[in-house]
């Protein structure tokens, strides 16, 4: 019986680190779906796009319709309580967005020559602590910053500065195939009110 129940915790724990993302050797380059934007000009795409993430809390870095990119800032994954919040689109981006520190970061390219259509590419990071010695188990809290016991602070020494990283994660197709139906439906229902 004693067996039995290590078992299950092993395999409760290795489910868990799968799902948190350790599972993973290399980033994917999966992408979405295009959108298909025949008769669209680079300029409508453009502001709906725009408009589109920025309504989803992402700040615009670069929109160039002349270049036919629009790419954002990154910007830190949803926690749990942030209900206004869209960029976690499966149960898998929750669960990761609150065991790590994850950003994402929206690239939209549109191309007009022979098959007009626009694609998104959201490309997730997460960050990479180097951890402190820790000498007993009383200093524990100190494992990732020079934290008290009675205030805990995010202060890093000189060496974890150097060495902090953002490594690439698999793209987060999920939510770039979301903003491209958001984008599609805006310039859909803009195109309907001109008629109207």
């Amino acid at each position: 019986m004693h067996v039995r129940n290590e078992l299950k915790v092993m395999l409760i724990a290795a489910t868990i680190a799968t799902l948190a993302g350790c599972g993973s050797t290399s980033p994917s380059t999966r992408q979405a779906p295009p959108l298909d934007v025949a008769g669209v000009e680079r300029d409508e795409i453009v502001d709906a796009a725009r408009l589109v993430l920025s309504r989803m809390q992402f700040s615009i870095e670069k929109a160039d319709p002349n270049a036919g990119v629009v790419t954002t800032k990154p910007l830190a994954g949803a926690q749990f309580f942030e209900l206004w919040r869209s960029d976690n689109m499966t149960f898998r981006d929750v669960l990761v967005s609150n065991l790590h520190s994850i950003r994402r970061s929206v690239e939209l390219t549109i191309n007009q020559d022979r098959s007009p259509a626009v694609k998104c590419v959201v490309r997730v990071q997460r960050l990479s602590l180097p951890n402190e010695e820790v000498a007993s188990v009383s200093q524990a809290y100190r494992i990732h910053s020079r934290s008290a016991p009675n205030l805990q602070t995010f202060l890093l020494t000189p060496r974890q500065q150097a060495e902090m990283a953002w490594i690439d994660q698999d793209n987060d197709e999920t939510l770039a195939a979301e903003i491209l139906r958001r984008v599609g439906n805006l310039i859909t229902q803009r195109r309907e009110e001109k008629v109207s």
